[in-house]
C-alpha cells in the first residue's frame, strides 16, 4: 500500500461515522515523460517564477490571484483558503443511494480505493460496506478534493470501497451537438448480418493485461537506441485504404478473422492488480 494516501477524513451514513484513507487507484509511473534540454550545453532547462518588473521571485513567496478585470486581481493566501472550510473538506457524508446503471458512463471518472484509516473504525467501515453490498447500491456523496468540492460514487470492491470522482453536469457536452448532424444512412441488413457475425468471431472475455501502448513502446525503444549511441528506424506509417465495395470489404474481413480466431482459446478473465536520472548523454 502507498504510504501516503491522497486524502484523509471521514466516511458518514446518517449517525454511522468512520476515519478513512484514500488512495489513487490507478498509475502512470510507467509513462515516458521528457525534459526541456538546451541541446548547447545538454543542462535541463529550469523554469523560474519571474516578475516582468523586478525578475526572479521564490515559489514560497507567491500568493494565487483570480483576475476580475483586465489585470485586476482578488489576491488568496493560504489562511484565506483555511476559512473556506467545508464539511467535505474531511467528510464523506453519503447523501443517496441509487443503480450503478443510472449513472452515465460519461460521468465516471478518477477511482480511489477507500480503506479504514490505520484499522480504526474497521467495524463501522464494515457496516456500511455490508449494507451497500445487501443493497446492491451505488453511494453518492461528496469531498473536497484537490482544491474543488466534488460528487463522488462509491462502491463496494471485496473488503474495500471504490470511489469515482464524478463529472458535473455542466463539465459533460452534450452528445445532440455532435450526433444531430450525422447523416441518416440506412443500413442494408445483410451487411449488418455480417458485421454482426464478424463481431461474434471476436467476442472475448475483458481481457487489460493484454493491453498495450505501442507508442509509449516504440519511444522506449528510442530512448534505448538513442542512450547507446544506436540509428533509430522510423516506424512506417499504414497506408490509408478507400473502401469502395462495403459488402466485399465485410466479406473478406469475415473470411480474415475466421482464419486467424480458428484456433484461438477463449481469453481468460484478469484478476484485477492492484533517483534523480542521470545527465543523458547527448544524441548520436
Amino acid at each position: 500500500m502507498p504510504s501516503r494516501p491522497t486524502w484523509q477524513g471521514h466516511l458518514k451514513l446518517s449517525l454511522v461515522t468512520c476515519p478513512v484513507a484514500l488512495y489513487t487507484a490507478t498509475s502512470r509511473a510507467n509513462d515516458v515523460s521528457f525534459n526541456m534540454i538546451n541541446p548547447a550545453t545538454n543542462n535541463r532547462i529550469r523554469m523560474v517564477p519571474t516578475d516582468p518588473d523586478t525578475g526572479p521571485v521564490e515559489r514560497s513567496d507567491l500568493v494565487k490571484g483570480y483576475e476580475i478585470s483586465k489585470d485586476e486581481y482578488v489576491l488568496f493566501d493560504d489562511a484565506d483558503f483555511d476559512k473556506v472550510k467545508l464539511e467535505s473538506t474531511r467528510t464523506i457524508s453519503i447523501d443517496t443511494f441509487v443503480d450503478a446503471a443510472d449513472i452515465d458512463r460519461l460521468y465516471w471518472d478518477t477511482p480511489f480505493y477507500v480503506v479504514p484509516d490505520k484499522g480504526v473504525g474497521a467495524e463501522a467501515f464494515a457496516v456500511i460496506r455490508e449494507a451497500m453490498e445487501t443493497q446492491d447500491k451505488i453511494a453518492i456523496g461528496s469531498l473536497v478534493l484537490r482544491g474543488r468540492e466534488r460528487q463522488i460514487a462509491l462502491e463496494v470492491r471485496g473488503k474495500g470501497l471504490v470511489a469515482y470522482t464524478l463529472r458535473a453536469h455542466d463539465e459533460v457536452r452534450a452528445a445532440a451537438d455532435y450526433f444531430d448532424d450525422i447523416p441518416a444512412a440506412k443500413a442494408d441488413p445483410d451487411m449488418v448480418e455480417i458485421a454482426a457475425r464478424l463481431i461474434g468471431q471476436k467476442e472475448a472475455d475483458f481481457d487489460p493485461t493484454g493491453f498495450r501502448d505501442r507508442y509509449d513502446e516504440a519511444l522506449k525503444a528510442m530512448i534505448k537506441a538513442k542512450s547507446k549511441g544506436e540509428g533509430v528506424v522510423a516506424v512506417t506509417e499504414p497506408e490509408e485504404t478507400n473502401v469502395i465495395d462495403l459488402m466485399a470489404a465485410l466479406k473478406n474481413s469475415l473470411k480474415g478473422s475466421a482464419g486467424s480466431t480458428a484456433k484461438k482459446a477463449p481469453a481468460k478473465k484478469a484478476a484485477p492488480t492492484r533517483k534523480t536520472p542521470a545527465k543523458r548523454k547527448s544524441a548520436a
